[in-house]
């Protein structure tokens, strides 16, 4: 799953209104974030398997550190930790321990059998909606759209920036999805690890959009009722 992480970060805004976008982003793929430097330094592994699914070429063959159930608990709890001690913003703190948990979650959703419990664990979860790409399609895009006009609808472009920055990143986003599903596949695990940490230039891109994003008058009206 890769847009479908990405909807669940915009449509999160709406909860944790001080949060930024980019910080949001960070929450719902951290452990994608994580996984592509654990690749690196051998501490997991992935193969390239065409024909693996019928949506991605990809074996996890071992990945129990960033993706088994316990290890993403443990992440979310430092997220949520780390938060609220720089922010002492409990709400927020919440919302972004679960859109860590969330990753797990929906990916539980698409993957093959192959997400452990815990750290060696034999026990293997996985609905493989990978196997249907018209399936597939018909979790995440929905889910990205849905996440978009929460986000869209909580927010207003403060300038040209905040309004044409936001429209960039959901196409873009849908353009590096379309290239996931129909390009070819990629030559190395190491060339997985590299292209992963790009992700953190989608971060970055989250930050520069709110910060031109104001809340929508909608929402101010619906926060001072709360």
């Amino acid at each position: 799953m890769f847009i479908g992480h990405f909807g669940v970060g915009f449509g999160a805004k709406p909860l944790a209104p001080k949060v930024s976008l980019g910080t949001l982003f960070l929450g719902a793929q951290f452990i994608d974030l994580l996984w592509p430097s654990f690749l690196l330094l051998g501490i997991e592994r992935v193969r390239i398997v065409p024909g693996a699914t019928a949506v991605t070429p990809l074996s996890f063959d071992h990945y129990p550190y960033s993706h088994s159930l316990v290890a993403v608990c443990g992440w979310a709890m430092l997220m949520g930790l780390g938060h609220f001690a720089l922010r002492r913003d409990r709400i927020g703190a919440m919302v972004l321990a679960l859109l860590v948990l969330s990753h797990w979650g929906l990916d539980a959703l698409v993957h093959r059998p192959d997400l452990p419990l815990y750290p060696g664990s034999a026990a293997l979860i996985g609905l493989d909606a990978w196997s249907s790409p018209p399936l597939t399609l018909a979790i995440e895009l929905p889910l990205f759209t849905l996440g978009v006009w929460l986000y869209a609808r909580a927010t207003a472009p403060a300038d040209a920036a905040g309004r044409w920055g936001l429209i960039a990143l959901v196409v873009f986003l849908l353009f590096i999805y379309a290239g996931n599903l129909l390009g070819p596949p990629p030559p190395s695990a190491e060339a997985i690890a590299w292209v992963g940490q790009a992700q953190w230039l989608l971060v970055l891109w989250g930050y520069w959009v709110d910060k031109h994003r104001l809340a929508s008058v909608g929402a101010r009206r619906r926060a001072t009722q709360v």
